[in-house]
């Protein structure tokens, strides 16, 4: 416990050494950012737990999570998949390729656009991608049990402050 009664954790450690090292730097972005940054590998690994009962990597539950997003009949289109998941079109179409030889997604014509196709969520992948959102929210309440529920709606709208302008910048 630190002097204020709050838990030391490996960024302070990293912060105090940085701050005798370099008390020229004001490392203080380290503190929020940091914590950020090792929160979010500690989640891709939670996540990725999650996904392999299910054996999903988090590109397949990305990509089939995005479909049943959309509500029924649980269909986009390649380039609106793009979108969503933020990858090119070329890692869109191996990844589709592969679940689609899994079963779990099914190409189809597009009936507006005689070029376009859509990709489905079919009932296996449907099943698939409900299994593991439900296990992935019970690692997500344990991962921060720690917190109240007014301090994990106080973070939220934090993080949410610091992620929405960048996001505006990318689109």
């Amino acid at each position: 416990m630190s002097p204020d009664r709050q838990p030391v954790d490996d960024v302070d450690v990293i912060v105090s050494a940085w701050r005798r090292e370099r008390p020229d730097l004001d490392v203080t972005p380290l503190e929020v950012l940091s914590r950020v940054s090792r929160l979010a590998r500690r989640l891709d690994l939670a996540r990725g737990s999650a996904f392999s009962v299910h054996a999903l990597d988090g590109w397949a539950f990305d990509v089939l999570s995005a479909l049943r997003r959309a509500g029924k009949p649980y269909e986009l289109s390649p380039g609106q998949l793009v979108q969503q998941t933020l990858v090119t079109s070329g890692t869109m179409t191996n990844r589709v390729d592969r679940l689609e030889r899994s079963g779990l997604v099914a190409r189809r014509p597009d009936p507006h656009d005689r070029r376009g196709v859509l990709v489905h969520l079919t009932p296996a992948g449907r099943d698939v991608v409900d299994a593991a959102m439900a296990d992935l929210i019970e690692q997500e309440k344990s991962l921060l049990s720690e917190l109240s529920p007014a301090d994990q709606a106080a973070l939220a709208g934090l993080l949410r402050r610091m992620l929405a302008p960048l996001e505006s910048q990318e689109s």
